[in-house]
């Protein structure tokens, strides 16, 4: 999710619902996990494993980031 692009159905949810904020920093955490990982000039097993694994996890957490944006602009 590119937070440097305004977007004022995102920041409202933001400042107003603490589920939307929460899954927008486990997006951030897993994004930056993510950039560590692909800096790895050998990843071991494990790392590779955890890599596929957060990919998902960030892909879950973006489709419900975006329903949330969603449902709220369609009840608004």
């Amino acid at each position: 999710m590119d937070m440097s692009v305004a977007d004022p159905v995102r920041d409202e949810l933001l400042k107003s619902n603490p589920t939307f904020r929460e899954l927008v920093n486990q997006h951030e955490t897993f994004e930056k996990r993510l950039s560590e990982l692909a800096h790895l000039t050998y990843p071991n097993d494990d790392e590779q494993l955890e890599e596929v694994t957060l990919k998902k996890k960030k892909l879950l957490i973006k489709d419900e980031i975006y329903s949330m944006m969603h449902d709220h602009t369609a009840g608004h």
